[in-house]
């Protein structure tokens, strides 16, 4: 069977909720992949995902759906503080992984599973989605054709309101608090933005790291429930970065330069909407269309695999922004 008609065959480990409502459904929808096994150590979760996904063989444990030969890729939705023991495991046994965000609590953390699956031979890429919206595309074509003309300053806030007590985002244990659920994200949006710098102007890698971070927090119960970051990058470039989930869901970003400005509502989501861009006076809005970003960041990392080539997110930059949350947590 040749790359053009052959399927990637998933396994899923665990039935978080990011599992059930968009990756495996993405999974099912898409062109080279399909949905062969969902493993989980609850009872009662198996059988949820029995009823809701028929065709699905279901596995008593994670080992269990990693020894299973028929396996090609695994996505991992685990707690924050599970990806790195599960990525190391899958590695092992020669699956390819797609790992939910962040990647790892360090970066020291996020080197070992790196170099593991290069050890292994097989690919490992964060799943930020939000990369494959037209939203972000937008961005980039905006940042390429020099409209803003050279960048000052970054925003980024992502932030909503927690209800629920119980949720594993507010258990240290397990990888909680803001900045790993939601700050990731800022921290991803700043280095896609400032890479696009560093392309432009043929400057090195090393400067898309700060040479400065200030922070200002707000914890409880061993986690942070909103964290606010300031850095300075090479070349006086800021960067403000916003992330909690004790208020008002909030997700905006804005990225100012000596010739323009670029308004982006909604930064991580992929329905349609509009980004606006000033230039002097003149105000001119850039229409965003709905993405199905799950479904491409599905198809994108089978197609890697299918065709032996890298991922759309490289194991460099995720492993640059973990970097930066090293950075960040330092300076609190």
């Amino acid at each position: 069977m040749t790359a053009e008609n052959r399927k990637i065959r998933w396994g899923v480990l665990g039935c978080a909720r990011i599992a059930r409502e968009n990756v495996i459904p993405a999974i099912l929808r898409s062109a080279n992949s399909e949905l062969y096994a969902v493993a989980s150590r609850e009872a009662s979760k198996l059988a949820d995902c029995r009823a809701r996904f028929p065709g699905a063989k279901t596995c008593h444990g994670y080992e269990e759906l990693l020894r299973d030969p028929a396996v090609d890729a695994v996505y991992i939705p685990l707690p924050n503080a599970l990806h790195c023991e599960w990525t190391l495991k899958a590695a092992e046994h020669g699956r390819h992984v797609l790992c939910e965000k962040p990647l790892a609590l360090t970066a020291a953390e996020g080197g070992r599973m790196i170099a593991a699956c290069a050890a292994h031979g097989v690919l490992l890429m964060e799943a930020f989605m939000y990369r494959y919206t037209d939203r972000t595309r937008q961005v980039l074509e905006v940042l390429r054709s020099g409209a803003l003309g050279d960048l000052k300053f970054i925003g980024s806030t992502f932030r909503f309101l927690l209800s629920n007590p119980a949720s594993i985002k507010l258990q240290p244990a397990l990888g909680g608090g803001a900045l790993y659920d939601v700050g990731c994200y800022a921290v991803n949006f700043t280095g896609l933005v400032v890479d696009e710098i560093l392309r432009s102007q043929s400057r090195p890698a090393a400067d898309s790291l700060p040479e400065a971070v200030s922070t200002q927090w707000e914890r409880a119960g061993g986690v942070d429930l909103q964290v606010s970051a300031l850095l300075k990058y090479p070349g006086g470039l800021i960067a403000a970065l916003h992330a909690g989930f004790n208020a008002q869901k909030r997700v905006f970003a804005e990225i100012i330069g000596t010739r323009g400005a670029l308004e982006i509502p909604d930064t991580f989501f992929n329905d349609a909407g509009a980004l606006t861009l000033t230039t002097g006076d003149i105000r001119r809005e850039i229409p965003v269309a709905a993405s199905d970003r799950y479904r491409l960041e599905v198809e994108d990392f089978a197609d890697a695999i299918l065709h032996h080539r890298a991922p759309h997110l490289a194991p460099a930059e995720t492993r640059r922004n973990l970097e930066v949350m090293d950075r960040i947590i330092a300076a609190g």
